[in-house]
């Protein structure tokens, strides 16, 4: 296992992504955060509460479940585990930032752009991920990152933060190896 950051260089991390999403929705839309479960929930949690008092704005949150709208879902289990979305918003033309911890092959954020647009259809959709760790199959970019690392294609990238784990640091592991 070797540690990709820390609880300090996450933080600095969450910082940097707050510092560039200031700029990346247009002035005159209303934004709303939106994290995809498990972790980009506590992600986006963290994102929305620094968003918003450096700009100054009333932010939405929201997240989503993404398992249905998964196009590997025929190979899970026979009754997989579909967690709550919750949208109380109507994302119709606005600026939604879509936040996730890890960017992989780019197949969630495709599954949470499907889940998204049956909750309306917002005007843009801006993508930040806390770790890109490159091995795309689709053609899925963030537009604000984290941090980027090299990984292999059978390492597993594992980002833990303190509301639903026991603290906060991101790590690359072997797959197979456990949490």
């Amino acid at each position: 296992m070797k540690r990709i950051l820390d609880a300090k260089g996450l933080s600095a991390a969450i910082d940097r992504m707050v510092d560039e999403l200031a700029g990346v929705c247009p002035a005159d839309l209303p934004w709303a955060v939106v994290g995809i479960r498990t972790r980009g929930v506590a992600l986006a949690e963290r994102v929305k509460a620094q968003l918003a008092a450096k700009t100054g704005r009333e932010l939405p949150l929201g997240w989503l479940d993404i398992t249905l709208y998964r196009d590997d879902l025929h190979e899970m289990e026979a009754s997989p585990l579909v967690r709550q979305t919750k949208i109380d918003f109507d994302p119709t033309d606005m600026c939604i930032i879509l936040v996730d911890d890890v960017l992989f092959t780019g197949r969630t954020i495709r599954a949470a752009l499907g889940a998204l647009g049956d909750y309306g259809r917002p005007k843009v959709v801006r993508l930040a991920v806390l770790v890109d760790r490159g091995h795309r199959e689709l053609p899925i970019a963030a537009d604000v990152v984290g941090c980027r690392i090299e990984t292999r294609r059978d390492e597993v990238v594992e980002v833990s933060m303190s509301e639903t784990d026991d603290g906060d640091e991101v790590v690359a592991r072997p797959a197979g190896s456990g949490r």
